[in-house]
């Protein structure tokens, strides 16, 4: 399985960005999948997740009401639309694909990671 993200990029507060994770194989549909971020300094931070089927999905409380996360299974693909975007957002978003239907906020939950994709947002 590769996970490829892609849609970051330097933007002001406020703005908005949406990255975007093809992942290759044909059992896509089976897994939950998510994102997690990390700054420079920081350790690795839980984003969100989604469930295999889209229907349920958990933010952290950090981007809640500002980041919605999707998924076209159809397409082997799932989204992460950043809104109001605030410079402590600036970091590397990693998308990740887990070990079942469903994971939580533990890194050891998720088997599968994407290569990472910048994000920067200025003040």
């Amino acid at each position: 399985v590769q996970l490829q993200a892609s849609g970051g990029g330097l933007v002001q507060a406020g703005d908005s960005l949406r990255l975007s994770c093809a992942a290759s194989g044909r059992t896509f549909s089976r897994y939950a999948m998510g994102w997690f971020r990390q700054a420079p300094g920081k350790e690795r931070e839980f984003v969100v997740v989604i469930s295999y089927s889209g229907g349920s999905t958990y933010y952290a409380d950090s981007v809640k009401g500002r980041f919605t996360i999707s998924r076209d299974n159809a397409k082997n693909t799932v989204y992460l639309q950043m809104n109001s975007l605030k410079p402590e957002d600036s970091a590397v978003y990693y998308c990740v694909r887990s070990r079942g239907s469903w994971a939580g906020e533990s890194p050891s939950g998720y088997d599968y990671w994407g290569q990472g994709t910048q994000v920067t947002v200025s003040s």
